[in-house]
């Protein structure tokens, strides 16, 4: 009998053993995990897109995986572009890519058909970013205040996403370890697992300490916690779009979009920056953006700048 000591036979022969399907999935997780490091809620859209490709593609049978071809995958994406109401989310793609990278790699699949999965077209936005002007921001930032351990908490959360214009996410994951009062910065984990430092404005500090010492409780090592024992850290961002609905319906300003979420102050601070002659690039690095081209769609705002671009009308003569 023969029996190997590899990796990759060993999760091979794993899911033969037990349930294909049941097989399939754990396997793939713990190569999420382990493998990739990826987050806890990535892996959950990956598993997702896992069992919605293989429902697609075999039924409730788990069939050949060698069988899969390049025409089935394309089809399975062309089905998720053609539904009633066509999204925007770019990550189909992604999941599937990674999918099979991870069936390749495992030995379930002789090729590799990650690198015939095709990008998803998406046009660019067509509309302006939405933002609110400093005086707007300042009043929800001050709506949200309150002399108590939740009103310090709300006020410290919202204060640093609209001077540092984190993500929702970023708010949530500062830990107390994160912020370096000496050097006078903290530490912003960023998506996909990138880590930045970043200064720590005088006022935003000040609201931190406010509520570390007179209303943060718990042994958790996030500086956000919850506001009921065990006081601890916060499952996901919610509580900021929540605080958002609140301050706007306590102020009485209106939403610039119907959907209101904690982007609103990552886009308002990007709008201030750049009508006080912040470039593109700085306005990129403030908000940490990969790509250039993330940040070109607030060069939309800058009008007279756009304007100089342009050409002069024709006139009549002008080509005499």
């Amino acid at each position: 009998m023969n029996k190997s000591n590899t990796p990759i036979e060993a999760i091979h022969n794993a899911a033969i053993d037990g349930d294909l399907k049941e097989g399939l999935q754990r396997q793939y997780e713990d190569y999420l995990r382990h493998q990739r490091g990826l987050s806890e809620a990535t892996i959950y859209h990956c598993l997702r897109f896992l069992d919605r490709f293989m429902a697609f593609r075999f039924g409730e049978v788990l069939g050949d995986l060698n069988a899969i071809t390049p025409d089935d995958v394309i089809a399975f994406l062309s089905r998720l572009r053609n539904g009633s109401q066509p999204s925007r989310d770019k990550t189909p793609p992604t999941h599937l890519r990674s999918l099979f990278k991870f069936l390749f790699w495992s030995g379930r699949t002789k090729r590799n058909l990650a690198s015939s999965i095709p990008r998803m077209a998406h046009a660019g936005p067509s509309t302006l970013p939405r933002y609110l002007n400093r005086e707007e921001i300042s009043q929800l930032i001050d709506a949200a205040h309150a002399d108590n351990a939740i009103g310090r908490r709300n006020y410290a959360m919202l204060l640093i996403m609209a001077r540092l214009g984190l993500r929702a996410p970023e708010v949530i994951a500062i830990e107390l370890d994160d912020i370096d009062w000496r050097a006078g910065d903290i530490l912003i984990r960023g998506k996909g697992q990138r880590h930045d430092r970043m200064p720590l404005p005088a006022d935003v500090g000040e609201a931190i300490v406010d509520y570390a010492r007179n209303g943060r409780q718990g042994k958790a090592r996030t500086l956000f916690v919850t506001a009921r024992p065990p006081f601890s850290a916060f499952k996901d961002a919610q509580i900021l779009n929540a605080l958002l609905r609140a301050a706007f319906k306590k102020t009485g300003l209106k939403p610039p979009q119907k959907y209101i979420g904690s982007h609103i102050l990552r886009h308002s601070l990007a709008t201030d920056m750049l009508r006080k002659g912040a470039s593109l690039d700085e306005i990129g690095d403030v908000l940490r953006h990969r790509s250039r081209m993330t940040t070109s769609i607030y060069a939309k705002h800058d009008i007279d700048a756009l304007r100089s671009l342009a050409r002069a009308w024709p006139t009549q003569g002008d080509g005499q």
